[in-house]
């Protein structure tokens, strides 16, 4: 008999496009079903307080968190009270990212873990990152275990989020790292004409690429680095927005030329690394202009999945981080992350 685990993953990503909530079962580490799953929209305060929130001072930064485990909490309960959810383990919360300098072993995601179980009741599993930085590991990307384990039929798998990552098995082992930033540049320059997105990259489809700020964008450092290796909002801020900003062309010649370099930046890892398929996951699928820019420059067979899995495919393998976390199953990889050691992360918060 099956004894299957029931459980809520929550994913906010940097991007700031919503919270996804997914509810899953797990029959073990290869087979799972989502049975439910939703993309809360932030309200206009919430987006605001989660992208200023790198300048706060540390006392609004340790309020932000409750507040924002708070707020987490509440709408775990009303989901579950939504779809009548009577069989659930625990929640596994990936927070909000508001620092990632693991050069100087720390990490910050706030959504504090105590304050989600006092709203919803639940146990509560957060905080994933933190232990593999202090080992010395990027503490990103993490759902490559998740690829490892559940969808290991594809010989890559690409999450389009606010940043782009990607992660493949290697002579046995698996290995992740993230190629380039894509959304939370893309909607950065979407906001200045007045939208949070640009829906079917139909802003960047009205541009024209400029040559020279493609290939100053191709030669930042970073690209050059091997892996593992992970971006954070500082870098967008510090490195890539300030060239791109340099440049006295339309908003729209500016998402035009940011997306060929992001297929650029793919097209060189899947022709390196010899990919001959890869699943593609995260809001960036439906930039139309990107995934048929990206086509037109590789022959590698893109796979797009359901709904379900484009959406949601974070916050299930959050779920299941915490999952293996419960047991006490290693749940994040040294050869992905760069840590001393795999391990199993998280911090459990249960209310007794």
């Amino acid at each position: 008999m099956i004894n299957s685990t029931f459980c809520i993953g929550l994913m906010s990503g940097t991007s700031l496009d919503g919270l996804d909530i997914c509810y899953v079962r797990f029959d073990d580490d290869q087979h799972f079903e989502i049975l439910q799953a939703e993309t809360i929209d932030y309200s206009d305060e919430w987006r605001n307080k989660l992208a200023k929130a790198y300048a706060y001072s540390a006392m609004d930064l340790c309020e932000l968190d409750v507040e924002f485990g708070y707020f987490l909490g509440e709408q775990v309960q009303d989901f579950i009270a939504k779809y009548r959810i009577e069989q659930l383990d625990f929640v596994a919360s990936h927070g909000q990212t508001i620092f990632h300098q693991p050069q100087k072993f720390f990490t910050l995601q706030i959504g504090n873990g105590a304050a989600i179980a006092s709203r919803c009741g639940q146990k509560v599993v957060s905080d994933f990152r933190t232990q593999d930085v202090v080992l010395g590991g990027q503490g990103a990307p993490l759902v490559p275990i998740g690829d490892e384990l559940l969808f290991n039929e594809y010989d890559a798998c690409l999450n389009l989020g606010g940043f782009s990552n990607i992660s493949l098995n290697r002579e046995g082992k698996r290995i992740a790292f993230d190629i380039c930033p894509i959304n939370i540049v893309l909607n950065h320059y979407s906001k200045q004409l007045g939208k949070e997105y640009d829906e079917n990259g139909d802003f960047a489809a009205q541009g024209k690429i400029n040559i020279e700020l493609v290939k100053e964008l191709d030669s930042l450092e970073f690209y050059k680095q091997s892996f593992p290796k992970s971006l954070g909002f500082e870098w967008v801020e510090a490195e890539f927005l300030t060239i791109v900003d340099k440049y006295d062309i339309s908003v729209q010649d500016k998402l035009c030329s940011c997306i060929e370099h992001f297929a650029h930046q793919m097209q060189k890892i899947f022709s390196f690394y010899d990919i001959n398929n890869v699943l593609i996951t995260g809001g960036g699928v439906r930039n139309v202009f990107f995934i048929n820019r990206l086509r037109a420059l590789t022959s590698v067979e893109i796979i797009i999945p359901n709904d379900n899995l484009i959406d949601f495919k974070e916050a299930l393998i959050f779920a299941f981080l915490g999952f293996r976390r419960v047991q006490n199953k290693i749940n994040s990889l040294s050869s992905v992350t760069g840590a001393s050691k795999d391990h199993s992360s998280g911090v459990i918060f249960e209310l007794l």
